[in-house]
C-alpha cells in the first residue's frame, strides 16, 4: 500500500485518513477530564522534500515531520472518506507502543491487543493506562527523559511517532455495511539525558492530564488482518526553531490555553460509546510518570501552570451521517 500526504492529512493505504489535531493541554491535576477540542491540523511535511536540510537520520527513516511547541498538546484523528472497509492501525511513540507499552513491533498482536481499528475508533489523544483513559500526548525534547520511550526503554534515541496500518485480507468486506457512520473531530471554533545528545530540536511525546476515553477491542479478529497489505510512516516532531531552520516556514503560533478556554466558555466534549468497550490498558504505561511529576522530581517550583479548570459545556457526541504525493518508507 502507498502512504502519501494531501494538503495536512496523512493517507495510509486507499481507506485511512490521519491528521494531527492541535488541542488544549489539560492540566494534570488528579483529575479526569472530558475530550478536549480540535483547535486545527498540524502542518505536516515529507522528508524527501527538504533531504538536504533534514538531520542524517532521517534519510534513513523517510517518512513525515510536524512542528510543536515544548508542553503542547496533541492528539490523532482517524477518518475513512474514500472507503468503508476497517483497518487496523499499530501506533507507537519513540517505538514504544502507546496501547501496550511493549517495544515496537512490525507485526499485530491480540493478547494483548496493540493496535487500533478504525472505524470505529474515531481518535486516540494519548497513550492508553486501561479503564477507558488515557494519559494526553504532550511533546517533550528528547535526551531530559521526561518522554513515554526514555522511561519506559531508558533511552530517548527515535521520538516521534510511528504508524503502520493493515488492511483486511481480500474478499472479507464484499459490502458496504449499512450502519457504518462516520464521526467528525470535535472542534470548538475559537479564533485566537538518558543518552549521547540527540539532534538539537528533535521532540517526542511525553504523557499530561487524564482524559476520558476508550481504546475498543477489534470487534474482529485477528486473522482477518493482511500481513502483506500495509503502509507505514515515521512521523519526526521538530520544535519551533528546527522547523524554521528546515522549511523557511514559521511554526504555527501556540493554541489557546485551558484556562483561556475556560474563560471563553466553550464546550469540551464526549463520546457516547460504553457499548463498544475498552481494553484493560497497560501496566507499564500507568508507571509512566506525568511531565508535571517530572517536574517536581528536577524544581522545587511549578514548571507549567495545572491549575484545574471548570467543564460548564460538555457536548454529547454520538453517531451521524486535489492531487497526493507519496511518501517514501525508510529504514527504522
Amino acid at each position: 500500500m502507498s502512504t502519501k500526504i494531501h494538503a495536512n492529512t496523512l493517507h495510509l493505504g486507499p481507506n485511512l485518513q490521519i491528521t494531527f489535531q492541535r488541542t488544549l493541554r489539560i492540566p494534570d491535576d488528579g483529575e479526569t477530564y472530558p475530550l478536549p477540542p480540535g483547535l486545527g491540523d498540524f502542518p505536516i511535511r515529507r522528508v524527501d522534500d527538504y533531504i538536504d536540510r533534514v538531520p542524517a537520520d532521517w534519510r534513513e527513516h523517510g517518512g513525515v515531520f510536524i512542528p510543536m511547541y515544548q508542553r503542547e498538546a496533541m492528539w490523532l484523528c482517524f477518518d475513512h472518506r474514500k472507503d468503508w472497509r476497517p483497518t487496523a492501525l499499530k501506533i507507537a511513540v519513540g517505538k514504544v507502543c502507546a496501547i501496550t507499552g511493549d517495544p515496537w513491533s512490525e507485526i499485530l498482536r491480540d493478547d494483548p491487543q496493540d493496535y487500533v481499528v478504525t472505524p470505529d475508533q474515531p481518535w486516540l489523544d494519548g497513550i492508553s493506562v486501561g479503564d477507558g483513559h488515557i494519559r494526553q500526548f504532550v511533546a517533550m525534547p528528547l535526551g531530559m527523559g521526561y518522554t513515554v520511550e526514555g522511561q519506559i526503554t531508558g533511552d530517548e534515541t527515535h521520538g516521534g511517532i510511528q504508524l503502520k496500518a493493515f488492511e483486511p485480507k481480500a474478499g472479507l468486506f464484499d459490502k458496504p455495511a449499512s450502519s457504518h457512520v462516520r464521526f467528525g473531530a470535535p472542534e470548538s471554533v475559537y479564533d485566537v539525558c538518558f543518552q549521547a545528545q540527540p539532534t538539537c530540536g528533535a521532540m517526542g511525546l511525553a504523557a499530561g492530564g487524564r482524559i476520558c476515553q476508550s481504546i475498543y477491542p477489534d470487534p474482529h479478529s485477528l486473522e482477518i488482518w493482511d500481513p502483506k497489505n500495509t503502509s507505514r510512516s515515521f512521523v519526526h516532531i521538530v520544535n519551533s526553531d528546527l522547523w524554521r531552520e528546515i522549511t523557511g516556514e514559521a511554526a504555527p503560533p501556540t493554541p489557546v490555553t485551558a484556562r483561556e478556554y475556560e474563560r471563553a466558555g466553550l464546550p469540551w466534549f464526549e463520546l457516547y460509546d460504553e457499548h463498544r468497550g475498552t481494553l484493560k490498558g497497560s501496566a507499564a504505561l500507568r508507571r509512566v510518570k506525568s511531565v508535571k511529576e517530572k517536574d517536581l522530581e528536577k524544581s522545587t517550583h511549578p514548571l507549567q501552570q495545572d491549575g484545574s479548570v471548570a467543564v460548564p459545556v460538555v457536548v454529547k457526541l454520538g453517531t451521524k451521517g486535489a492531487s497526493s504525493v507519496d511518501i517514501r518508507d525508510g529504514d527504522w
